[in-house]
């Protein structure tokens, strides 16, 4: 629970019979490669913390997987739209590789917030990390070529490259996987040069 607690302390600091209720509030679960925790269609009622391991959110896009993004460790996930609004999600969320998250229910958020209310702010990082990371999404889609995204992935989370496979960052990017070993070839003669 080190990472979670690490996260909130980020926003709020919480005394010991704060942090005994948020462990009692939530539920441990260990996800095997290539598992889904959530497709679309359903109804959100979690909200899931990413404590060890990688997540990737798709979208089904006529019968293809189109992958948006990649959550690890300290990152909150949550379809809120479908959470905050009780209607059937768009999105599916698998995890790359054995994965531990925590869960948090609706049932258990509401009476964790009956009993410390300034945990509300778990929903509110939720939702606020879900829209900046929509945000970032379409910023990048709009100014940015395939090459610049790549670079930038590069840079900021260089290590997804050794721990997702390479057909879903061709699809985060935005190109096949055929373009995307195009591009990696003209980034890594750019930096010998």
């Amino acid at each position: 629970m080190h990472k979670l607690v690490e996260s909130i302390n980020t926003y709020i600091s919480l005394n010991d019979s704060e942090l005994l209720l948020l462990k009692n509030a939530i539920e441990k679960r260990t996800y095997k490669k290539n598992d889904v925790i959530f497709t679309e269609g359903k109804i959100s009622n979690e909200i899931y913390f990413v404590e060890k391991g990688c997540v990737r959110l798709f979208y089904n896009v006529e019968g293809n997987d189109k992958t948006a993004f990649f959550y690890t460790e300290g990152q909150f996930i949550c379809a809120g739209e479908s959470y905050t609004y009780n209607i059937p999600a768009i999105e599916n969320y698998q995890v790359i590789e054995q994965t531990e998250i925590f869960v948090f229910t609706k049932k258990k958020s509401e009476e964790l917030l009956g009993k410390a209310p300034k945990l509300e702010i778990i929903a509110r990082i939720a939702t606020e990390n879900e829209l900046i990371t929509c945000q970032k999404v379409i910023a990048s889609f709009v100014t940015k070529s395939a090459e610049e995204r790549y670079t930038d992935l590069l840079n900021t989370q260089g290590e997804l490259f050794q721990r997702v496979p390479q057909q879903y960052i061709a699809s985060f990017l935005g190109v096949s996987p055929e373009t995307l070993s195009r591009i990696k070839k003209r980034v890594y003669k750019k930096s010998r040069s």
